[in-house]
C-alpha cells in the first residue's frame, strides 16, 4: 500500500510539472533567468572559484552540467522547475562564465574532481542526482567513476556516447577537433588583444556571426531575457580564459572517451535516464540537415550508443524527444524535468 500511495505521488508530481512548465509565462521566464546573469556562489576549490546557482531545498541534490561551450544558463528553463522539489544545482565549468580559469589540461576527471570539491565546500553534501547535457555527459559519468557511493541516479540528455560508438563513428567523430580548438584560441587571443572579434567561420551563415556568438545555440538566445543575453555577449567578448578552457576541453575529448572506456562502473540498481532526440548535433530544428543517409546513419548509429549505456544499470529506460533539437532542455523541458521528477522519486523509495 506504501508504494502504491508513493507511485500515485510520483504520477501527480509529474504532471504538476509538466502544467506549470506549459502555463510559464514570459514574464516568468524573464525573473527564473535573471539569476544567471551574477555569480551565484563562489566556492574555492584550491586556488580558483567555481560559480555555483543553488535552488530549492531537500535532498537528493540535482547537479546539472552543460554541453560544450555552455555554461548554468543553458538550464534555465528546468532549473526552477525542479528547484519547487529539491535541492538543485547548476555551475559554471572552470574559465567559463563566472568561474575563474582552472589549471590545464581540461580534462573530464580534473572537471569532476573540481565539481566534487565545489558541493563539498559550498556545502552541499550528496547523494546526487545528476544531469549531463551532450559533453556535460563526459563529465557527470567521470564523476559516478570517481564517487559513485555519492550517486543517487542519473539523467542523459541527449549526451555525447562517442566511447560507445562504433570505431568508424568515433574516428569521425574526432576528425577537426584540432582545427575546431586553433579557431577557438585565436578567438581568445583576439578577445586578450582587445581586437574586433573575427567571423566564426568562413561558411555564408557564420562569417555573419563573430566569435562570440558561438556559445550554447548561438547569442543571442531567443529562450532568454534581453538582460541575459546581453551579459552573456559581454562575457564572451571580454573573457579571453572562456576560449582557452573550451578549447582545451575539445583537445581533451578523445583521453576523456579512453577514460570512460577503460572505466564502465555498475551503477547497480540506479535510476538512469537517456533522452534521446534523434537530432544530435543540431541546435535549432529549422536548420537541421537534409535527411540524407549519412545524417541518418549518424542520428541511428548515435541512438543505439546512448541506448547501451542502459546496460549499465538495472534501473534504465530510454524516452524518445523526437520533436526537439539535442537542446531538449529547450525545445522539450517537460520531459526532462519528468525525468529528473521520476529518478528523484524512485530514491525515496525504501
Amino acid at each position: 500500500m506504501r508504494q502504491l500511495r508513493r507511485g500515485v505521488l510520483l504520477a501527480v508530481l509529474i504532471s504538476a510539472i509538466a502544467v506549470c512548465g506549459q502555463q510559464a509565462t514570459s514574464g516568468a521566464s524573464v525573473l527564473a533567468d535573471a539569476i544567471y546573469a551574477q555569480p551565484g556562489q563562489l566556492v574555492d576549490v584550491g586556488g580558483f572559484r567555481l560559480n555555483l546557482y543553488c535552488r530549492g531545498s531537500g535532498s537528493p541534490t540535482v547537479v546539472f552540467d552543460s554541453g560544450y561551450e555552455d555554461w548554468a544558463p543553458a538550464w534555465s528553463k528546468v532549473q526552477p522547475q525542479i528547484a519547487k522539489w529539491t535541492r538543485a544545482c547548476s555551475y559554471d565549468r572552470a574559465g567559463a562564465g563566472f568561474s575563474d580559469p582552472g589549471p590545464m589540461p581540461r580534462t573530464s576527471l580534473r572537471i569532476a574532481q573540481e565539481l566534487h570539491t565545489a558541493l563539498h565546500r559550498a556545502p552541499i553534501a550528496g547523494p546526487y542526482i545528476l544531469v549531463g547535457s551532450a559533453f556535460g555527459g563526459d563529465n557527470v559519468r567521470t564523476f559516478a567513476v570517481l564517487y559513485m557511493d555519492e550517486v543517487a541516479g542519473m539523467v542523459m540528455v541527449d549526451t555525447d556516447f562517442t566511447d560507445l560508438e562504433p570505431k568508424e563513428m568515433q574516428e569521425g567523430d574526432r576528425d577537426g577537433r584540432e582545427e575546431f580548438a586553433s579557431r577557438l584560441r585565436e578567438c581568445g587571443k583576439a578577445v586578450a588583444e582587445r581586437k574586433p572579434l573575427p567571423p566564426l567561420g568562413s561558411s555564408p551563415s557564420d562569417r555573419k556571426k563573430t566569435c562570440a556568438q558561438q556559445f550554447f545555440r548561438g547569442l543571442p538566445e531567443k529562450e532568454w531575457s534581453p538582460e541575459l543575453n546581453a551579459k552573456l555577449l559581454e562575457i564572451a567578448q571580454t573573457k579571453a580564459p572562456l576560449y582557452d578552457a573550451y578549447a582545451s576541453e575539445m583537445e581533451q575529448m578523445t583521453q576523456d572517451e579512453i577514460y570512460l572506456q577503460q572505466h564502465r562502473p555498475s551503477y547497480g540498481s540506479r535510476p538512469i535516464r537517456v533522452l534521446t532526440s534523434g537530432n544530435h548535433g543540431v541546435g535549432h530544428l529549422e536548420e537541421k540537415p537534409p535527411d540524407t543517409p549519412k545524417h541518418l546513419k549518424y542520428e541511428k548509429e548515435m541512438t543505439a550508443a546512448q541506448a547501451r549505456f542502459l546496460t549499465q544499470s538495472s534501473n534504465s529506460k530510454q524516452t524518445f524527444a523526437q520533436h526537439s533539437s539535442e537542446y531538449i532542455q529547450f525545445d522539450d523541458p517537460e520531459t526532462v524535468t519528468s525525468a529528473i521528477l521520476e529518478v528523484y522519486g524512485q530514491t525515496k523509495r525504501p
